[in-house]
Parts: C-alpha cells; sequence; structure tokens
C-alpha cells in the first residue's frame, strides 16, 4: 500500500470543505502537461482546466483556461486590469500556491489568489484540473469551479 501524497491529502480535505463534488484520480504516470492528463482521462485536452499562475508585479494571478487554449498574457492583461503578466518562476509558484508547476489545483492555496477562468470550459459536462500534485487530478463542473474559486470569466486567447 502506497502513502498518498501530502499535497493530495491536504487538496481532498480543501475540496471537501469547499462542497466540491468530483472524484480525486490519481493517475500512473505524471500528467503535467494538458495532452497527457487527456490520454490517461480519456477525454477532449479541451476539458483541462490548467490552472496557470501569472505573476502580475508580486502579485500572484490564477488564469484556468481549457487545455485546447493558450493565454494571450498581453490581451488578459489589459482585459483583467494588470500593466503585465508574466511566466512565474517555480519559487515563485511554490510561494503562493503551495504546489508546483504541474500540480497547481485551483484551490488549496496558503492565502486567495485572484483567479479567472475561460469560459470555453462551459462547453464541457466535467472538467478536470490538478490535485495539487502532477500526478493527481480531480473531475468538476464549470460553475462548480467557478464557485469554490470565485473565479471571473475571461477570454484568454
Amino acid at each position: 500500500m502506497s502513502i498518498e501524497h501530502a499535497s493530495i491529502t491536504s487538496f481532498r480535505g480543501e475540496l471537501t470543505r469547499r462542497g466540491g463534488t468530483g472524484d480525486v484520480v490519481i493517475l500512473p504516470d505524471s500528467a503535467h502537461t494538458a495532452a497527457l492528463a487527456a490520454a490517461a482521462l480519456g477525454c477532449e485536452v479541451g476539458a483541462i482546466a490548467n490552472s496557470l499562475l501569472f505573476d502580475a508585479g508580486g502579485e500572484p494571478v490564477l488564469i484556468l483556461t481549457s487545455g485546447a487554449h493558450r493565454v494571450d498574457t498581453a490581451a488578459v492583461a489589459e482585459r483583467i486590469g494588470v500593466e503585465r503578466l508574466a511566466r512565474a518562476d517555480p519559487d515563485f509558484v511554490r510561494r503562493h500556491t503551495g504546489q508546483v508547476i504541474g500540480g497547481v489545483s485551483p484551490i488549496d492555496h496558503p492565502a486567495p489568489i485572484r483567479t479567472w477562468i475561460d469560459p470555453w470550459l462551459r462547453q464541457h459536462e466535467v472538467v478536470w484540473a490538478a490535485a495539487g500534485h502532477p500526478a493527481a487530478v480531480f473531475s468538476s463542473t464549470y460553475d462548480e469551479l467557478m464557485a469554490m474559486t470565485d473565479a471571473v470569466e475571461v477570454q484568454v486567447d
């Protein structure tokens, strides 16, 4: 019997606390890209909700985007009213989420993070997002993700 990674256990507790109804799935291999996660889950890559953390002048900004999209950082920065969105380095990600790149979940961070969501995800009945570890994902719905994260819709591309 293997022991579950502490970040997954922590995520499960936060998911329950926030009223999440989805299942946490531990994948056999790391699902650090939307394509790998989709292949492992047997779903469309667009149903993967990537949790991308950006650095907006030292403030963390979380964008939940469909695995089928790339974030146009200049356009999104303008839409959400920040000067610039920069790719966050691993230390920034760990400091603000408590998680590692490839395993950042939409919830279970040390402090609240302003969050935006790609409305493209709405077209999928079930969406999948990281569960605090690169090999763990959880199922949810668009509306549930919005409710759990207080996310605001933003066009990402």
